[in-house]
């Protein structure tokens, strides 16, 4: 039995191919630089990466690493005393009164269970702790252990109360939210640099990315490379240009368990306790909002490639590139003509 994790999923490349100048950055006394400023750090169970294309905006980055900080002791699942923590720990008990921000993404996260038809389902923590997959005491559960915890799985069973800030789970439930709660954070961090005049910076949280603006580099934005998900982080498939928006990638290989020779992945199916099975091997969600990606990277992995598609296309300002196990890339309508293939492993697919 072995277990692997491969920290992030997404590469960001900017390709350096000419310089411009955000306007409205100059505007307001920060002009952009090509050179960042640049923090990494271990967060959020993972790597988190900021960078600002600003000078002198060390109190700005320090700013925003204190809220990734913040936000992750409201939303772990672990810490002790976070929301999420109080939340599992009174279930089938009492309600709970948690921070406005926790409320909102456990709101907006029950919003995309209900479009997604149950499969984002943030209740999915009671197959989540069977499986513990990306961990080190990670296992395959009995059916009979799977059989048993599928009724506490239902995102219908979280009830909010709006006016008093609170949130009830029946017995047995267990909220996870780690399938959204990067994106949100990703999105609170873009937030809090736009009110400090930041227009141009790029924001990693361990694969959940944020461009600000344009690329100081590129007129055309930044060059977002979508990763191979058969191989390590930063071999890529292919790319597209993105201006001020997100980009969330998720696959089955980002971590996975071997059981008998079988590879068991970490995408569940709150329908039947078990990874999902189809053939999709990777899925690259381009949103306005991280939180949407987030919530979307998963969404998609369910609904198959075919149905994912279609789900994306009717949705506004979302694209997707799927990439299928026989090395086949699919395209969001649109998407083509603007994603660029450079792996030569790889094919488009021709959907027309």
């Amino acid at each position: 039995m072995k277990w692997k994790w491969l920290v992030l999923l997404l590469s960001v490349g900017v390709f350096l191919l000419g310089a411009c100048q955000s306007k409205q950055a100059v505007k307001e006394g920060l002009p952009v630089v090509e050179k960042p400023l640049t923090r990494t750090e271990s967060l959020l169970h993972t790597v988190v990466q900021i960078s600002i294309y600003h000078e002198n905006q060390e109190e700005v980055l320090e700013e925003g690493l204190a809220y990734v900080k913040e936000m992750e002791r409201l939303l772990s699942t672990n810490l002790e005393g976070s929301d999420i923590y109080r939340i599992n720990h009174a279930a089938g008990k009492e309600a709970v009164k948690v921070d406005s921000r926790t409320f909102e993404l456990i709101e907006q996260a029950l919003v995309m269970g209900e479009k997604s038809k149950g499969r984002f389902d943030i209740s999915i923590g009671a197959i989540n702790n069977l499986w513990r997959i990306g961990s080190e005491d990670a296992r395959k559960p009995s059916d009979q252990e799977i059989k048993e915890a599928l009724p506490r799985v239902h995102y219908k069973d979280v009830q909010l109360d709006k006016k008093n800030q609170t949130v009830a789970v029946k017995e047995g439930m267990v909220l996870e939210l780690g399938a959204i709660s990067k994106g949100y954070i990703a999105d609170g961090l873009k937030a809090l640099f736009a009110s400090k005049g930041i227009t141009t910076a790029i924001i990693n949280l361990g694969g959940n990315v944020v461009v600000m603006g344009s690329s100081p580099a590129h007129k055309e934005g930044w060059k977002v490379g979508v990763q191979d998900p058969d191989e390590v982080r930063g071999t890529v498939v292919g790319s597209v240009y993105v201006t001020d928006g997100s980009v969330v990638t998720s696959g089955i290989y980002e971590r996975y368990l071997e059981v008998d020779g079988v590879i068991y992945h970490h995408i569940l199916n709150p329908a039947t306790g078990y990874p999902v099975e189809n053939n999709i091997s990777g899925v690259t969600v381009f949103t306005k909002t991280s939180t949407q990606g987030d919530a979307l990277s998963t969404t998609l992995f369910l609904l198959g490639i075919d149905e994912g598609r279609n789900f994306i296309d009717q949705l506004e300002d979302v694209e997707a590139v799927f990439i299928d196990k026989e090395r086949g890339v699919h395209l969001s309508k649109g998407l083509k003509g603007r994603f660029e293939l450079s792996n030569k492993e790889y094919h488009l697919v021709n959907d027309e």
